[in-house]
């Protein structure tokens, strides 16, 4: 049965672990934490667990005597600014070089001498142009801000209230949006081990007390395997599931 809500992940974990048959020394408030901090680590390390996004922006007042605009608190990495008609070739402005441009050399894509390959070449010069003399918008995120500086263009008056912006980031799938999250294979184990791991925390300070009918509880063998589990599916997801460190470079 597949898990579609939080409840159901807490239900699902505890069910693994033996509830009902087996008595689950875990508080519920000890579950909601162990849960959440499965959570946070599906959303830290694992692939599926964020998206590539683009996000448009009219900068107002504020973000210009800022220096700053505020960013969302599931966004976690910015990539690339993309300042709207900011320059000559990424105008879409009729006047434009880059639309004349267009206009006045389309005849010689028809020309089998030249065709898609001259005006890709050309393009591409242009673009080299217009980074060389332009540049780029130079940006620094702050994820635990949630703050994206833009450097130099505010102050030069490059970037000013009203103007549009775009930026490429990557940003973390609500589970409360999508449900989907919470039947993620990984999150499902790594959330039982936790609880497992809390369980035997709890239980190993009533190590080697014999209850009536001669059973000895072991609260250290159940937290020693929880831990070897936990470690297990770390490597397990830092090998299969994580994305390479550099991925965001670019």
């Amino acid at each position: 049965m597949a898990v579609t809500t939080r409840a159901g992940l807490k239900n699902y974990c505890l069910r693994k672990l033996g509830d009902p048959v087996i008595e689950i020394n875990v508080d519920d408030d000890q579950v909601e934490d162990r849960i959440d901090e499965a959570i946070e680590t599906f959303q830290e390390f694992h692939n599926e667990a964020t998206f590539r996004n683009y996000v448009g922006y009219q900068l107002t007042s504020t973000d210009v005597a800022n220096g700053y605009i505020t960013i969302a608190d599931s966004i976690i990495q910015v990539t690339k600014l993309f300042p709207v008609d900011s320059s000559f070739i990424n105008s879409t402005n009729m006047f434009s070089f880059k639309y004349q441009f267009a206009m006045s050399d389309f005849h010689t894509l028809a020309d089998f001498s030249g065709g898609l390959s001259y005006y890709e070449q050309m393009r591409e010069y242009l673009s080299l142009i217009d980074m060389t003399l332009n540049g780029t918008p130079q940006v620094t995120f702050s994820r635990r801000q949630n703050r994206l500086y833009i450097w130099g263009d505010f102050v030069d008056g490059d970037l000013k209230t009203g103007d549009y912006i775009c930026f490429e980031c990557y940003q973390l799938v609500d589970p409360s949006a999508h449900s989907s999250v919470y039947n993620n294979f990984f999150l499902k184990e790594y959330a039982t081990v936790l609880i497992k791991e809390q369980w035997g925390q709890n239980m190993s300070k009533f190590e080697g007390m014999q209850l009536p009918g001669g059973v000895t509880i072991n609260g250290r063998q159940i937290l020693e395997d929880a831990k070897a589990e936990k470690e297990t599916l770390r490597e397990r997801m830092r090998l299969e599931y994580e994305m390479p460190p550099d991925f965001l470079v670019g």
